[in-house]
């Protein structure tokens, strides 16, 4: 799943680069399409547990939108672990993620696994990415 995600104004700092918490909004663009695309209505019990970001390149004044990609990379009993990139307009990385999601309850009190109904589409969405190889 990949969008294409404007830079605004208030994204910037003083430095005039974007924030680097706002990095996490433009990742959460791609995860969350993706996500909810698979998931439909579970969605909503989805959270986040953890987030790595490598920033390599910074995104300047200037830059009008990024590309921000999102992927499944692998999928276990409750938690659904995601990768996402964040592309400048030349095609430079920007930064590369890797999320771990967790399914919860819908009173949200504890983590549930995924049916096999939410675990077939996210499978597929894996597949797709990885071209059907183990290979990654």
């Amino acid at each position: 799943m990949t969008v294409e995600v404007p830079v605004r104004w208030v994204d910037l700092d003083a430095l005039g680069h974007v924030n680097n918490a706002v990095y996490l909004n433009y990742l959460e663009e791609a995860r969350d399409r993706l996500l909810e695309s698979r998931l439909g209505g579970a969605f909503a019990h989805v959270v986040i547990a953890r987030v790595e970001i490598d920033y390599r390149q910074e995104i300047a004044r200037g830059v009008r939108f990024v590309m921000v990609s999102a992927s499944v990379e692998s999928v276990s009993t409750s938690s659904i672990v995601t990768v996402e990139r964040i592309v400048l307009p030349d095609r430079t990385l920007s930064a590369q993620s890797r999320t771990v999601n967790v399914m919860r309850t819908s009173d949200g009190s504890e983590s549930r696994p995924l049916t096999d109904e939410e675990r077939a589409g996210l499978e597929i969405a894996r597949e797709e990415t990885s071209g059907g190889s183990s290979g990654g």
